[in-house]
């Protein structure tokens, strides 16, 4: 490696702001006016250190980007309702000509003022010099404390400033409060721009699994057909939006497995649990397959018990309903059918009641997707449920994991299953942005015996 690959991928400006500016000035609006009066205070996203001088690839803090569109490492978002001039403002790395030539182009003041609008852009050296003037008679600092211990110390000597200046008739905010508890609320929610990106990641989604699909073959690795997951992706000009699960046969039953080192046999199932990031926009898609092209007469009928229960929960979720409804009806079905195959004994309600699917299924069904693939959003507003509104996006992938060492009978041990799409909930009901991801499991044995039929077309 030379030198110019250490830094990783720090670009002031990803596509998302040079397609639709008006997207994150509008965004900026309805912080502002949700935030009411006061000062709100947004850091990037720290460059990590992988090993003595090579860094991780660089990903922009979702909340930064979401506001700004910007993708450069030390930098800062001010948002104010307090200046008489300055409502937008941004705190960057200054132009660096030597810097530069390693790394690549900065914005700088000028660029970001430019590109992005900022009403003021400064070095981001002169934060603590500059930061008493945007708080002073704020009323309230929207910040979230205990991120950034620098930043912190740097936010409270700007405080403390101010509060030696109170006979001069200046006033420190009195009160800091998370900027999460607006800005989550509305990053939920995603406009028509926000569904285009999560439809594309989706897509390039599809392509990857059609991919490993075809690839697989008893004898490979796990990792191999992790590569064809990563090449699809990148091909695409996407990147992962998590580290790829590849579990076959008792791995399957592990649930965030990421080794992937594990050679496939012939009668194993592989559960792939990935999904491309398209613009900062994350999909989240499951499948299983048999390695071999064929299911165990095992396998498939607990393949048909997860995915009747997902079609379930699928049917049930709508604007209203709430995660926990969606989450009741999958597990009633797992329950369902887990009795019906004798894993389970006695009446569904009592196994549901008593939590004793839980030794076979022991997760939620869904969680929101967006720029997190875990997005942020409460699930619970004031101890009930949270309704499902439209542009919400979350997930629906129950599952089943036999352990290698659960108390059952032997057929059943080292089986896991789990198929999960992504919903964005509309007016009427929900879209499946990753229904065309084969998962009927005849579709999916007929593929496998012709694999040069599992190709990809655009929509």
């Amino acid at each position: 490696m030379d030198a110019a690959g250490l830094t990783g991928r720090q670009g002031g400006l990803k596509p998302a702001i040079m397609q639709k500016p008006n997207e994150f000035a509008s965004r900026r609006a309805r912080f502002l006016k949700r935030m009411k009066a006061g000062i709100a205070l947004v850091p990037a996203a720290p460059v990590a250190v992988r090993n003595n001088d090579v860094t991780y690839d660089y990903r922009q803090n979702s909340d930064f980007y979401y506001l700004t569109g910007f993708g450069e490492p030390e930098s800062l978002l001010l948002l104010t309702t307090a200046h008489p001039r300055h409502v937008f403002v941004l705190f960057v790395r200054p132009r660096d000509r030597e810097r530069e030539i390693w790394e690549g182009p900065r914005a700088g003041r000028g660029g970001a003022a430019r590109m992005l609008g900022a009403d003021a852009a400064y070095p981001i050296g002169e934060l603590q010099e500059r930061l008493p003037e945007y708080l002073a008679d704020a009323g309230r600092l929207f910040y979230r404390v205990g991120v950034d211990r620098e930043l912190d110390d740097t936010v409270f000597r700007a405080l403390d400033r101010l509060r030696g200046r109170i006979r001069e008739g200046v006033s420190a905010p009195r009160v800091i409060v998370d900027p999460g508890l607006i800005l989550h609320d509305l990053r939920l929610r995603k406009s028509a721009f926000e569904v285009e990106k999560m439809q594309e990641a989706a897509d390039i989604t599809r392509q990857a699994f059609a991919d490993a699909m075809r690839a697989t073959r008893p004898g490979l690795y796990e990792y191999q057909v992790e590569a064809e997951l990563l090449r699809a992706f990148r091909t695409a000009g996407a990147e992962p939006a998590y580290g790829c699960v590849v579990a076959s046969g008792p791995n399957a039953t592990i649930l965030h497995y990421r080794e992937n080192r594990r050679r496939m046999g012939r009668g194993d199932l592989l559960l792939i649990d990935a999904g491309a990031e398209r613009d900062y926009y994350a999909s989240d898609v499951t499948r299983t397959f048999p390695v071999g092209g064929i299911f165990s007469g095992e396998q498939r009928a607990l393949y048909e018990v997860v995915l009747d229960a997902q079609q379930a929960a699928i049917e049930k979720a709508g604007p209203g309903l709430s995660l926990k409804d969606v989450h009741d009806t999958a597990v009633k079905e797992l329950v369902r059918g887990l009795i019906k195959l004798g894993l389970l004994k006695g009446r569904v309600e009592t196994a549901v009641r008593t939590g004793a699917y839980r030794q076979f299924y022991m997760h939620r069904t869904s969680h929101f997707v967006g720029m997190d693939v875990h997005d942020v959003g409460d699930y619970y507003l004031e101890r009930k449920p949270r309704p499902l509104r439209p542009g919400m996006v979350f997930t629906v992938e129950p599952g089943l994991y036999v352990a290698r060492n659960a108390g059952v009978d032997s057929r059943w041990r080292g089986i896991g299953i789990r198929i999960e799409d992504d919903l964005l909930v509309t007016a009427g009901g929900c879209r499946n942005l990753t229904a065309d991801i084969p998962k009927q499991a005849s579709e999916i044995e007929r593929l496998l015996r012709d694999r040069s039929r599992l190709t990809v077309r655009g929509r």
